[in-house]
């Protein structure tokens, strides 16, 4: 898992730390008992002040008795040291590295689809990749996450109740099947059929972004106008604003996680080349190395960046809390403030958009400033 590995005691002098390379990395330092695992921005002087020979009185950390072996991978960026330093953790403190990393999972929007009466409610925990619950996101806070549900289901009369129905006609309904919210299955204000046409439009709102709604709200006000129900036609507008503004703020990265496949790219080790990080089915595979300079035959960067993707392994079967972790670091480097690198992702057919990929390959090979992509707005121009 580490790349270079050097043995060390405390005979070693200053020399010794010449051999390190003075740039980020995620290392490991071995001894008798647990070993220290962590990352940092500059191996060398991070070593040398662990390693180093201690100065009289001083309470700092010091290692040098103890360590017998450094083991460490170079990094190109915070991203590769996290997702690194992840799986390292993992392997060598399989009880505590969840807390050594202080992961915060994911807020997801769930569609309980596998419930009778399917409703949606926002969570933390992932389920079994084969259920047929569907989970949308991440949001950057479960917040977030609820107000974006609540403003969306108001467009809709699914019911946001959490209990398990037995519908019953002497039920009394709640306050929103009495706002006219709410088919109220409860008290079989609507036929089981009916009921599940709405969860229908309610799942294509949230595999579409949003998109599903629009159409079916500019049609209706087109028909509205042409029927000459120009009071109808100004009360889907101002639903259509309403909308509008709600997927605005939408972040891109909220997708359906079942069919969410994205492209992170990100500075690599090697001054020639950008690391690849490839998240489908909420599992991260990654670096990748691809070269910036191409060698052998001519070809051109978006042919040979196809030929590169159609290499990247298949997502195995991984556990519901492997996955969460995954999408816990996708989402931490995400929704950060400033990051370094970016992210493409696939549509629904799949298909990778080659020559924006290219163009932000170019600006991260060169140190630009990413496109901003942490929010969208999902209306076209004109709507």
């Amino acid at each position: 898992m580490l790349e270079q590995v050097l043995t060390f005691s405390p005979d070693c002098d200053d020399n010794f730390f010449a051999k390190i390379p003075a740039a980020p990395a995620v290392f490991l330092l071995g001894g008798e008992g647990e070993p220290y695992v962590s990352k940092t921005a500059n191996l060398r002087r991070r070593l040398q002040r662990l390693l180093g020979k201690p100065a009289e009185q001083s309470k700092r950390l010091n290692l040098r008795e103890w360590v017998q072996e450094i083991g460490f991978t170079p990094t190109g960026s915070d991203f590769e040291s996290q997702l690194r330093l992840y799986k390292l953790l993992r392997e060598y403190f399989s009880k505590t590295y969840a807390a050594r990393l202080r992961l915060r999972p994911a807020a997801l929007v769930k569609l309980h689809l596998e419930n009778e009466y399917p409703r949606a409610s926002v969570t933390t925990r992932l389920g079994r990749s084969t259920g047929k619950d569907a989970f949308y996101g991440p949001f950057p806070s479960r917040a977030a996450a609820e107000k974006f549900a609540s403003d969306a289901l108001d467009f809709f009369k699914m019911r946001r109740c959490v209990d398990d129905l037995h519908p019953d006609p002497s039920f009394p309904g709640c306050v929103y099947s009495e706002m006219k919210m709410c088919l109220a299955p409860c008290y079989k204000g609507c036929g089981d059929a009916e009921y599940h046409a709405e969860v229908s439009r309610v799942q294509a709102f949230f595999d579409t972004a949003g998109q599903s709604l629009r159409r079916d709200l500019a049609g209706q006000r087109e028909q509205a106008s042409a029927q000459l129900a120009f009071e109808d036609a100004s009360a889907i507008h101002s639903k259509l604003e309403k909308l509008k503004h709600l997927l605005s703020q939408l972040p891109e990265i909220v997708q359906p996680l079942d069919r969410m496949r994205a492209l992170i790219v990100q500075p690599g080790a090697d001054t020639g080349r950008v690391e690849l990080f490839h998240f489908a089915s909420a599992i991260m595979h990654g670096p990748i190395p691809f070269s910036i300079e191409q060698t052998g035959e001519p070809q051109s960067m978006e042919s040979r960046l196809h030929t590169r993707i159609e290499t990247f392994p298949s997502s195995d079967a991984a556990s519901a809390t492997e996955r969460m972790e995954h999408l816990a670091i996708l989402k931490r480097w995400y929704y950060r403030s400033h990051r370094t690198g970016e992210i493409f992702f696939a549509d629904e057919k799949g298909t990778w958009p080659l020559r924006r990929i290219v163009r932000g390959i170019g600006r991260v090979h060169k140190g630009e400033k990413a496109e901003d992509s942490a929010t969208f707005s999902a209306i076209p121009p004109g709507q």
